[in-house]
């Protein structure tokens, strides 16, 4: 084959494509980004959709947390609160429950 055949030109074009075609295999398959055509990132399909539902898993944890946020906030206060403070609330509730007026407990 000489330097000037149209072989050689195909063959480099031919080695260059399955160079390429490895080179993204391989990166594929270990998990880094794929490149388009001119070098530009190929986003995966999936990967919106999955940051989408992380994003709805965080809000709801979010709110998991603020309530057991208040939940231990409203447990402090009743381990530290006078023992009288926290039975003078506690008959408020049942009078409220009752539908008693607070002033008419024994």
């Amino acid at each position: 084959m000489s330097w000037n055949s149209p072989l050689f030109v195909l063959a480099l074009i031919a080695i260059s494509t399955i160079g390429w075609i490895l080179t993204t295999a391989i990166r594929a398959r270990h998990g880094y980004p794929v490149e388009g055509e001119w070098g530009g990132k190929v986003d995966h399909p999936d990967a919106a959709r999955a940051a989408q539902l992380l994003e709805a898993e965080n809000e709801m944890l979010r709110g998991k947390l603020g309530r057991v946020e208040e939940r231990i906030a409203v447990l402090e206060r009743i381990a530290t609160d006078p023992a009288k403070r926290l039975s003078s609330e506690i008959e408020t509730l049942r009078d409220a429950d009752t539908g008693r007026a607070p002033s008419e407990t024994n």
